[in-house]
């Protein structure tokens, strides 16, 4: 071999799940008033959870809007029984991979970092430095769970520059408390109660609201109320400003048996990319959740 082939830049990498380059993005980068412009004319946004480069970049380039670097990766990744034992530092480590991804490829989704449990309960002061440290890691926007007292919370964070997505209905990091794994808002005091929670959470600046496992016909209420803030269902009906799932679930490479609400994407696709553009495609047409089939 001549010295000067020998010299000459590899055309691939070790381990090459993602292209050195990649070509111009084919949309413009994923921001707080992008997605408020999809909830004025009525597109729904979609969102899937990702922990490392790989899938987020291949999420990315299926059409996924947000990637959540979700603390489920406690349960899906690490195999804990719950979301409690996940740690700021594991969320820390999961948001820069998944960032890393979406730069090799130039990727233009928003990127979304759940609060673990224990990071932001002590004070406010507290939340704001987990918060830090997902930012710093490359997340824009944070998410934490529950209602009540943690409007003042949120307040204090998106005052502070930190955008905020809320979580409200099943709330898995106090998956004991609830009782475990079950809908939320079923009766009327419940339901009002969701209600009063939204509404606060939009007032204190949230401009997102995950609403987990919360009756169909309730939902839609919710998300009508809230302008402003954007309602992301999962197991919450189709009447949200948009839908998001765990991405193992959506595989059909859970551990265990898939909950009512998921639909498994991977069925007749020839790729996990195939699987994830045809959840886009189906959250966006209104065919996915079928609130017969995955609502309560």
């Amino acid at each position: 071999m001549s010295q000067t082939a020998s010299l000459a830049p590899a055309t691939g990498t070790p381990y090459g799940t993602l292209p050195s380059a990649s070509p111009l993005p084919q949309r413009k980068p994923v921001s707080l008033p992008r997605l408020q412009e999809m909830r004025d004319r009525g597109e729904k946004i979609t969102m899937l959870t990702a922990y490392d480069a790989t899938f987020a970049a291949v999420a990315d380039a299926a059409g996924v809007e947000c990637i959540l670097i979700g603390d489920s990766l406690g349960m899906v990744c690490q195999g804990l029984s719950s979301t409690a034992g996940v740690t700021l530092e594991t969320m820390v480590y999961h948001t820069e991979s998944v960032v890393r991804g979406l730069r090799r490829v130039q990727g233009t989704a928003w990127v979304i970092g759940d609060l673990p449990f224990g990071s932001y309960h002590e004070s406010k002061e507290q939340a704001m430095r987990s918060a830090a440290q997902l930012l710093h890691a490359g997340a824009h926007m944070i998410k934490l769970e529950g209602g009540g007292w943690t409007a003042d919370t949120v307040r204090f964070l998106v005052e502070r520059g930190v955008p905020v997505c809320a979580h409200l209905g099943l709330t898995p990091q106090t998956v004991h408390s609830l009782g475990g794994y079950r809908v939320q808002g079923r009766d009327e005091a419940a339901a009002r109660a969701l209600r009063t929670q939204a509404l606060e959470l939009q007032d204190a600046g949230a401009t997102m609201l995950v609403l987990e496992m919360v009756p169909a016909a309730l939902s839609t209420e919710i998300t009508t109320a809230l302008p402003t803030c954007h309602t992301i269902g999962i197991g919450a009906g189709k009447g949200t400003a948009g839908q998001v799932l765990v991405m193992h679930d959506m595989l059909g490479i859970n551990l265990g048996k898939n909950p009512k609400f998921v639909r498994n994407f991977m069925d007749g696709a020839a790729s996990v990319r195939d699987a994830m553009a045809a959840y886009v495609a189906a959250v966006k047409d209104g065919s996915f959740p079928d609130d017969q089939l995955h609502a309560w």
